[in-house]
């Protein structure tokens, strides 16, 4: 009885560890290219780009993260989650490191968007996400929610801390100790005991004896299914809505009267709140209907969009709390709710290359969102079409988990 309450305990433990590297690993790297809103103005400023193309580094970087996350679930599968942290975590530490060198923006298509967009995905909400599958199987839904919530939680820590170190330090060597950071993760990372990482807990379902699942079904199978064209279109139209407003939410709060500093803290808020709307909607999802509880956070990214096209015309400090309130807390929460379910439908051999490949979507939709948004700035001078375009597209991807049977009537 002893020995079993022990075994208990320990297994626990290793899972919450498993757990607290997945979170800190998708914050770092996630938080890195997010704080990318913090650094528009200042390379626009510097370079005297338009906001167009410096939001197309973005684009590119978001392309390649999603294009990424394709590969990212092919090697995983294939060769382990060791490789995928170590390779991610080099192409991060170049990508990073020579920003500050740069004067042409093919430079930063080159090693921001395309380095820094595939060594997110190799390290990124791919990895954790097969990870976490292996380690925890009650209250799956919970612990995905934490692990992806790093991406918020990225926000809140790198965006404040990117704006303080910018202006002291300048943007260029904001960026070169962002890449010593992930030199130090690198080194770290390459002495953890993977081949134990690698297997999962001892009665998961999902656990591996190598490393490597087996059984379900293969991306090439998935590929043809109505459900995974679900998940990859809801990732696709929700990224356009959230893309569309994040990328460019630090430039139009200071467009609407805030200064540089308090619209990145309002953004750092707002990261606060997506790592907790993110905790909130796993404990939903692992007690009621999933579809019951996406439109709830669909609802509140309206509210979202909505207020912070009302501060054109009133500046009240209610809209901005209101659009902080909404943002963070939907910005990312159905990230958890599609992972859950994709880790129980798909659950096998395929599941971290059917995860890449429906996130893909997500890529490619947070690239059109954030270049679409910037494009109808230019074009028009003001944010009301881009605001337009980000409501339609939130509507579309919450509409899909009613259509779509599979996702819709997914027992909790």
């Amino acid at each position: 009885m002893m020995r079993n309450i022990v075994f208990y305990i320990l297994a626990s433990f290793s899972s919450l560890l498993v757990l607290f590297y997945c979170l800190t690993l998708t914050s770092i790297s996630r938080g890195a290219g997010e704080s990318f809103a913090v650094f528009l103005l200042p390379l626009s400023t510097h370079f005297s780009w338009d906001r167009a193309s410096v939001a197309s580094i973005y684009s590119i970087y978001m392309v390649c993260l999603g294009l990424g996350s394709l590969l990212s679930g092919l090697s995983f599968d294939k060769y382990g989650p060791r490789f995928n942290y170590m390779v991610g975590l080099g192409l991060l530490s170049i990508a990073y490191g020579f920003l500050g060198n740069f004067s042409s923006i093919w430079q930063f298509y080159a090693f921001l968007g395309v380095l820094g967009g595939l060594g997110a995905s190799m390290v990124g909400v791919i990895p954790a996400q097969s990870l976490v599958s292996r380690w925890f199987d009650k209250n799956l839904g919970t612990a995905l929610s934490i692990a992806y919530a790093g991406q918020g939680l990225g926000v809140l820590i790198m965006a404040p801390l990117s704006q303080i170190s910018i202006d002291h330090f300048g943007w260029q060597l904001s960026y070169k100790y962002i890449s010593y950071v992930f030199i130090t993760l690198f080194i770290f990372v390459s002495f953890l005991p993977w081949k134990k990482i690698s297997s999962g807990s001892k009665n998961n379902p999902r656990k591996t004896k190598d490393g490597r699942a087996v059984g379900g079904i293969s991306l090439k199978e998935a590929i043809q299914t109505k459900t995974f064209w679900g998940f990859f279109f809801i990732f696709c139209f929700t990224a356009i809505g959230i893309f569309g407003i994040s990328l460019h939410v630090v430039a139009y709060l200071v467009f609407v009267g805030l200064s540089e500093v308090e619209a990145a803290f309002s953004f750092g808020i707002a990261g606060i709140l997506n790592f907790v709307g993110m905790v909130l909607t796993g404990l939903a999802a692992d007690r009621y209907p999933r579809h019951l509880v996406a439109t709830v956070s669909y609802g509140l990214s309206f509210m979202a969009i909505f207020s912070l096209a009302f501060m054109q015309v009133n500046s009240s400090i209610i809209f901005l709390v209101l659009f902080i309130i909404g943002f963070g807390l939907s910005a990312g929460a159905r990230g958890p709710i599609i992972t859950t379910l994709m880790a129980e439908i798909f659950a096998g051999k395929g599941l971290a290359s059917i995860y890449g490949a429906t996130n893909l979507g997500q890529g490619i939709g947070a690239a059109a969102g954030a270049i679409l948004a910037g494009f109808l700035f230019d074009l028009t001078g003001g944010y009301n079409f881009g605001f337009i375009l980000c409501s339609i597209f939130t509507f579309c991807g919450a509409l899909l988990f009613w259509v779509i049977p599979q996702i819709r009537y997914a027992k909790v």
